[in-house]
């Protein structure tokens, strides 16, 4: 026990007493291309944007397989999976809307809630701290790298879905759920938006995620932890007993993207919903560095 607090005194002082060092810049330590590129190198990187790279070619397997409709369901209404196979446009739009619940939920939170407990389990975070790294340095670091990596994964999958449904289906206007069409040019900067809004969306999850990875040593907790309260919320708003308490889950707004895609582009419920979502992200992550800059560093 000794030994452990006396590793963690140095390692709380250890960037104080560098401050006076010379040629000592707290703002250069841990660059956030050296995180970047240590994260790159991860496998599960590397797994993760090969999961999401692969999705539209499982689904336009699936569509022709199945037989891609068209046409209304069975209750004569319009959804996106009915218009997936009318262009590119429209296959993008469906990949969001099959994935934007619960697929893309998990590289966010694998990426935000690995970030410190992965140092820690490796044991590795104490000697990062003693290198000197302050600890706020070291956060914000590892912050920004990881929503960087969770608005690429973001950004993948329409992409990709894009560039294979256009192959497969053509280029053509996004025909739109609610009716009407919306030619190739304007329907490129609506889908833009909608994968804006998405990655707002999921800054929740992300700043959750980022919590609890500076509370436990294990990555798994942390990762686990934020997708399972993140399926909570869902579960919450399905209730519909909650009435107007439901408008703030940040999960009642995690489709509000649609009104993007609607002939008059409707801005209300994207508006409040990134309120919510960036509200609860600050406090999550104000929580987060709160926490961490108190905490004892033994692992």
């Amino acid at each position: 026990m000794s030994g452990a607090s006396g590793l963690s005194g140095v390692t709380s002082a250890g960037p104080a007493v560098a401050e006076g060092a010379p040629g000592y810049r707290p703002g250069r330590t841990l660059p956030l291309r050296v995180e970047a590129l240590r994260q790159w190198r991860r496998r599960r990187t590397l797994v993760m944007g090969g999961v999401l790279a692969a999705l539209p070619f499982v689904m336009i397997v699936a569509f022709a397989v199945g037989g891609g409709r068209d046409g209304g369901g069975r209750d004569g209404r319009i959804t996106f999976i009915d218009t997936a196979t009318a262009s590119g446009a429209n296959f993008a739009a469906t990949c969001l809307f099959v994935s934007a619940g619960f697929l893309l939920v998990v590289p966010v939170a694998l990426f935000c809630g690995d970030t410190v407990a992965s140092e820690a389990n490796w044991s590795s975070l104490r000697y990062l701290l003693a290198s000197p790294v302050p600890r706020a340095r070291l956060l914000w670091s590892k912050l920004v790298v990881a929503l960087g990596f969770s608005l690429a994964a973001i950004v993948l999958l329409p992409a990709v879905a894009l560039a294979a449904g256009t192959v497969a289906y053509g280029w053509g206007p996004l025909k739109l759920p609610a009716g009407g069409v919306l030619e190739a040019g304007d329907a490129l900067p609506r889908l833009a938006l909608v994968v804006a809004y998405v990655f707002v969306s999921q800054l929740v999850t992300a700043g959750l995620a980022f919590w609890l990875s500076t509370r436990t040593d294990a990555p798994l907790g942390a990762v686990g932890g934020a997708v399972g309260l993140t399926i909570v919320g869902n579960v919450l708003d399905a209730v519909t007993a909650l009435g107007s308490w439901r408008e703030f889950l940040p999960a009642h707004w995690q489709f509000a993207w649609a009104d993007a895609l609607q002939p008059h582009l409707e801005w209300a419920g994207m508006v409040k919903g990134t309120a919510v979502s960036v509200s609860c992200a600050i406090v999550l992550v104000a929580l987060a560095f709160r926490g961490f800059a108190r905490k004892d560093i033994v692992s």
